[in-house]
């Protein structure tokens, strides 16, 4: 007997590892000790600074799991207004390499244009977890 095929959609989905987002809060926490310890108020003052910061990079990667996610419909992007819809047949899917200081980096772009309207989303290997030419590999196998 043969299995029927499945019937439910394929959803994949990219986030920030669970462990940079941890170490973002964990930062934060310390530096609110070490402010809170400190008796010269020019280490208060960076220190409190960095609770900010930490505060803010543990937040913004812990509101937009998952960055991307997509299904058959087309590709989700979260961001801190929400999310973003993109149907598979108007975005278009590139990787990037750029080479600064002697570093190669890469990074995902998704190019949305319907009519007037515009959308550049680029996604880069903190947003993803994952290298981003992995990601647009499984996207160009996963488009319609």
């Amino acid at each position: 007997m043969t299995p029927l095929p499945s019937a439910e959609p394929t959803t994949r989905s990219w986030a920030p590892l669970p462990g940079v987002v941890a170490l973002a809060w964990g930062l934060a926490a310390l530096a609110l000790l070490a402010a809170l310890w400190s008796d010269e108020n020019t280490a208060r003052l960076l220190m409190g600074v960095a609770v900010v910061v930490g505060v803010a990079l543990g937040a913004y990667g812990t509101i937009v799991r998952p960055r991307l996610s997509v299904d058959d419909t087309g590709l989700h992007v979260r961001t801190l207004r929400g999310v973003h819809n993109f149907p598979w047949h108007e975005v278009k899917i590139r990787p990037v390499r750029t080479r600064r200081l002697g570093r190669d980096s890469h990074t995902l772009e998704l190019d949305w244009e319907r009519g007037e309207d515009e959308h550049l989303v680029v996604l880069t290997w903190l947003d993803l977890g994952v290298d981003p030419r992995d990601v647009a590999e499984v996207l160009h196998a996963l488009r319609p």
